[in-house]
């Protein structure tokens, strides 16, 4: 393992020997400590799969159904989990890049030393996920997605696309939004209680405040 630093966060992601792992592309109710490349999953019915101390990339798990199971101390490079139901999943000391959660539907998930890294999450749902320790988003489209009885306190996200995004009581307390346009958020101040933002990002705020509270602003 070895640590990363995004922003005041420092998340524990894995650092995998590839000399030490073996080749596969089947896929296991516990596969462990493997190298997976350019694997079709595509609509797999996943339950209780442990996935642990491995590299997968390029795999094709679109279409698919994961319910319960682990995914910890892995890195996930090009992964395509568009249009994915992933329920009950804990995600730990992992980090994902250039992967694809477009329409991806993910409940009950808990995250704990995230990374993603350029991954698209564009309408995508989040519900009751929870952060249980160090989670970043840098990079990444979030656009028109929706993110409902979510837990995420201390998360970072840097230089993202926010557009559209929906949040629903969510709890957001002492994550870090800088370095991200606020503007297009589709929020209530509520759902902000607590954040960390930057001065340039105080006109988002205000443009978010006149929406909810219906103001109307005139010239003298």
């Amino acid at each position: 393992m070895r640590t990363t630093t995004v922003g005041d966060l420092r998340i524990l992601v894995p650092d995998l020997d590839p000399d030490g792992l073996d080749s596969t592309s089947e896929l296991t109710d516990d596969l462990s400590d493997a190298v997976v490349e350019d694997a079709s999953w595509r609509g797999a019915e996943l339950e209780g799969v442990r996935i642990r101390s491995s590299r997968i990339t390029g795999a094709d798990l679109s279409e698919s159904t994961w319910e319960a199971g682990t995914l910890f101390g892995c890195e996930v490079t090009r992964t395509d989990f568009s249009g994915a139901a992933l329920s009950g999943v804990t995600i730990e000391r992992c980090a994902v890049t250039g992967s694809r959660f477009t329409g991806t539907r993910l409940t009950d998930i808990r995250f704990k030393d995230v990374l993603f890294e350029g991954c698209r999450f564009d309408y995508a749902t989040l519900t009751r996920i929870t952060a249980a320790g160090a989670v970043a988003f840098v990079d990444c489209i979030l656009t028109d997605a929706t993110w409902s009885s979510c837990r995420l306190p201390n998360i970072v996200l840097r230089s993202c696309q926010l557009a559209r995004l929906e949040l629903v009581s969510c709890q957001l307390q002492g994550a870090d939004l800088r370095e991200n346009s606020l503007h297009d958020l589709k929020t209530s101040l509520g759902n902000l209680h607590g954040i960390t933002l930057d001065e340039d990002q105080l006109p988002d705020i205000t443009h978010l405040a006149v929406t909810e509270l219906n103001l109307t602003v005139q010239r003298r």
